[in-house]
């Protein structure tokens, strides 16, 4: 942190789930991760995480594992955002299986809605990120709204930093976000086959607890200080240890304010806050 002032802090990649799913949902992610998921899911455990740690704004989504599911977690994201309008934004959810006149609709709805932007996660959704498929549907996205990927993980290959560079030059006006520093499990690809995309952008989640603090500083620096946003995966990790990773990197004041906060804001289209 700056010494002697408290840092701002927006959160850009943060799941939630309705009360009454929000446990079951948690120990799906831990299972399919085989990890300790600190947290439930639920909005109100985010709320007690983020104020102990001092997180300001969070970046809220979900993922429909069936296009039938699409609608209704779009309406709960977009709810959960009007409901707390100063703490969240959110990004809706599509599904690779929607036909091009489907997914435009609902792109058109999220945006009535308010979301800013698309989560999509391959190996939820089971697609590869350069499937056909997936083409058309970055069609009928058609740039107008961002697109957040889980990127990779050595025991698939459906969201790997290669697919998503493929991807990512064939439409290369539409801006992209690489969760887990471009790729989980597979960072040396990422920096490889990402850093050098200017659509493409990353977060830092589900990363820092795996790598070292240099290992991390040298990702950064491939992908730029100006690319990079600080982000939990909560359920799955604590942002007060998220937000002390951070700090262990051998970075400015000036990257850390970008980081932390400015960039998620510019990239956002949003007011960049007074601390």
């Amino acid at each position: 942190m700056l010494k002697g002032e408290k840092m701002y802090i927006f959160d850009s990649h943060v799941h939630i789930y309705p009360d009454k799913i929000a446990a079951k949902a948690s120990e799906s992610i831990s299972n399919f991760y085989d990890l300790n998921v600190i947290y439930d899911g639920s909005i109100s455990q985010l709320m007690q995480a983020c104020d102990k740690a001092g997180v300001n704004r969070c970046l809220v989504h979900s993922v429909a594992t069936t296009k039938e599911q699409v609608q209704k977690i779009n309406d709960f994201i977009a709810g959960s955002v009007n409901k707390y309008p100063d703490m969240f934004v959110g990004f809706g959810s599509l599904h690779p299986s929607m036909t091009q006149k489907e997914a435009d609709e609902e792109i058109r709805r999220m945006i009535d809605m308010g979301l800013l932007g698309i989560k999509l996660h391959p190996d939820f959704q089971y697609f590869n990120i350069d499937d056909k498929c997936a083409m058309e549907l970055y069609e009928a996205v058609d740039n107008r709204l961002p697109i957040l990927f889980h990127t990779g993980d050595k025991r698939f290959t459906y969201s790997t930093p290669s697919r998503l560079a493929n991807a990512a030059k064939q439409f290369p006006e539409q801006k992209v976000i690489a969760a887990h520093l471009g790729g989980y499990s597979e960072w040396n690809d990422a920096v490889k086959y990402l850093s050098d995309l200017e659509n493409v952008y990353v977060d830092t989640c589900s990363s820092l607890a795996f790598i070292s603090p240099q290992e991390a500083k040298r990702c950064i620096d491939a992908f730029t200080e100006d690319k990079v946003f600080f982000a939990t995966d909560y359920p799955m990790w604590s942002p007060s240890d998220e937000i002390e990773r951070i700090n262990r990197i051998d970075l400015t004041d000036t990257a850390r304010e970008k980081i932390f906060y400015k960039n998620i804001c510019r990239f956002l289209g949003m007011e960049i806050p007074n601390k």
